[in-house]
């Protein structure tokens, strides 16, 4: 199997590390060599949060090549746009429509992006947007919005559910495990009959 390469973005508190690692050991326990990196940045201040994933037969960078993302997950419009330059031509975008201004922009002269699903698409990717905090809300937990997207991506990768559903339960609060199971499985319906 070639790599597959999935970059994670977003900011500080929006779950972007844990779901880097549920994608991981995914990829681990089906099989496959698996490397990961994040950066955390100023993430306790809202700042730019940033995980690479990479897995396949053989990975021995844990650093996704610019211009070889297959997929950017990312779960703050701004920072989907910012990491464009990470996607092969083509590649896939799940977003998810939240915005986040940053705090060091001053909005009057800096006013944030319209239309950030469409710019994606103008620049020849394939796009899945959801508004993951609405939906999270909806179930009770408004913390839920990554899960919400990794069931999204669920449908494009090689994992069985009954893989995706394990590692969930073995990642998150016991209390909430429940409820992240319905997200993961609303966000896979989102997707449905999609394929990578």
């Amino acid at each position: 199997m070639k790599i597959i390469n999935v970059l994670f973005s977003g900011v500080g508190g929006q779950g972007i590390i844990l779901a880097s690692k549920i994608l991981a050991k995914c990829a681990f326990i089906s099989g496959h060599m698996v490397k990961e990196s994040e950066l955390h940045g100023m993430a306790q201040r809202g700042g730019s949060v940033t995980s690479h994933v990479r897995f396949g037969e053989e990975v021995y960078s844990p650093l996704i090549p610019k211009g070889q993302a297959d997929f950017l997950i990312a779960l703050e419009e701004l920072e989907g746009l910012r990491y464009t330059f990470f996607l092969k031509p083509g590649g896939n975008v799940i977003v998810n429509r939240k915005r986040i201004m940053p705090s060091i922009i001053n909005p009057d002269k800096a006013p944030y992006p319209e239309d950030v699903v469409l710019q994606l698409e103008s620049m020849g990717f394939h796009v899945d947007s959801v508004n993951a905090f609405e939906m999270a809300t909806d179930l009770g937990n408004a913390k839920m919005e990554n899960i919400i997207l990794m069931g999204m991506l669920s449908q494009y990768l090689p994992f069985t559910i009954s893989t995706w559903e394990k590692v969930i339960k073995e990642s998150v609060p016991a209390k909430t495990v429940d409820v992240n199971l319905v997200a993961f499985q609303k966000g896979r319906e989102l997707t449905e009959g999609k394929s990578y």
